[in-house]
């Protein structure tokens, strides 16, 4: 049989929706992330990024940039393993470390990489690996490349967890993985919980802080900050490309679990470092949250305005403070045709559909930025509810 035949099907999500002038994805942008863009010649309020802290646009952010493509060129033509490692590398590495209140950090190229390689590395072929169902794809994909044996427990699913646990021979080593703020729904994982059952049954635990860090806590240090368990975490992961305006990822640890994973991470070692540019945004970035923490609150106020005004509307939504709200349309249908109706009344939101989430619980994404005003929030609700009303959801 033919590899390509599965390609001629005419029943794929992707044609279906081409076919019925709903197709939502690869629309173009030309001009900068902002809480603004030029969508495909059309003004648009952008409610679908992750530019949680608004510093893709912010000149410092830019010019840091600049110069780091003047001194170092565009890129290193290497890994980080052999001659691809630059001064700047260290120095991002050494900062967010101290930031993290961690012995070490080390950067991967971009965020889904980070998880392969943390995952793939620390869990070897006699260990299990424990994940909350609504883990990000990249974390799945990270336990598909270790060694080790998956379980997996319903989502935030404490009793699940402990389940889990308990199927663990004595022999074997255990790594809990979850979300910080799940990226589709945008609530909060049990923190607590999970350190008590971790403490109880010997497990590790790492926190996938891609949408907490510069969102949770006082400084912005991510989900232990904000439940004030930062000792108890073993290992954060987050990325550079959503508050830290930039691309790629990290690990922060002990500086022995670092100096492991720098030496068998495949991912890591056979990838070609982050471009100098890529680096000196992200550590430009992470200078202006460590000065400006205002920004945090910022953020979380101008999400609560928009959660508020949803809720005035009669828009169902799930109760949290991150800057993701998700919409329910429940239909994969509804979802495509809400954000054709939505950008052509200038608002962009994300369809999520399965199987990204389960049959019949198809979502709008929403997600907000500190630079939002009131003003946009206001004429993105009024579209919101304009389309709700037309799909009758």
């Amino acid at each position: 049989m033919d590899i390509f035949k599965k390609m001629k099907a005419e029943d794929l999500n992707y044609k279906v929706a081409k076919k019925a002038g709903v197709y939502p994805y690869f629309h173009a942008l030309s001009s900068g992330q902002d809480t603004e863009v030029v969508m495909e010649g059309h003004d648009t309020i952008m409610i679908g990024s992750n530019n949680y802290l608004g510093l893709t646009s912010d000149k410092r952010v830019i010019n840091a940039g600049i110069e780091a493509l003047k001194k170092y060129g565009s890129g290193n033509s290497g890994s980080r393993f052999l001659n691809g490692t630059l001064d700047l590398h260290k120095t991002l590495e050494a900062e967010l470390a101290k930031f993290l209140h961690k012995e070490a950090v080390m950067t991967f190229s971009t965020g889904f990489q980070t998880n392969l390689g943390i995952i793939s590395a620390v869990v070897g072929p006699h260990d299990y690996v424990i994940c909350d169902r609504e883990n990000h794809a990249s974390i799945y994909d990270g336990c598909k490349l270790s060694f080790g044996k998956m379980l997996r427990y319903r989502h935030s699913d404490m009793e699940e967890l402990e389940k889990c646990l308990q199927a663990v021979p004595a022999e074997s080593g255990s790594l809990i993985v979850t979300d910080g703020v799940f990226s589709m729904g945008g609530d909060i994982c049990k923190l607590p919980e999970i350190v008590k059952l971790a403490k109880k049954y010997g497990a590790r635990i790492m926190v996938d802080d891609a949408h907490s860090l510069g969102v949770l806590g006082k400084h912005g240090r991510g989900t232990a900050e904000h439940f004030g368990l930062e000792d108890d975490v073993d290992i954060y992961m987050g990325t550079f490309s959503k508050s830290l305006a930039s691309l790629g990822g990290y690990m922060a640890a002990s500086q022995e679990v670092v100096d492991y994973v720098m030496h068998v991470s495949r991912p890591y070692i056979f990838s070609a470092s982050m471009t100098p540019a890529s680096a000196a945004c992200a550590l430009e970035s992470l200078r202006i949250l460590e000065e400006h923490p205002e920004r945090i609150k910022a953020l979380l106020d101008i999400s609560q305005y928009m959660r508020d005004g949803l809720k005035k509307l009669g828009v169902k939504i799930i109760d949290s403070i991150t800057p993701i709200i998700p919409i329910y349309v429940y239909e994969d249908e509804k979802a495509f045709l809400a954000c054709k109706l939505l950008l052509e009344r200038g608002v962009y939101v994300n369809p999520v559909v399965s199987p990204a989430t389960p049959k019949g619980m198809a979502l709008l994404r929403t997600s907000y930025t500190a630079t939002h005003t009131k003003e946009q929030m206001d004429r993105a609700m009024k579209a919101i509810k304009e389309v709700l009303d037309i799909l009758k959801v």
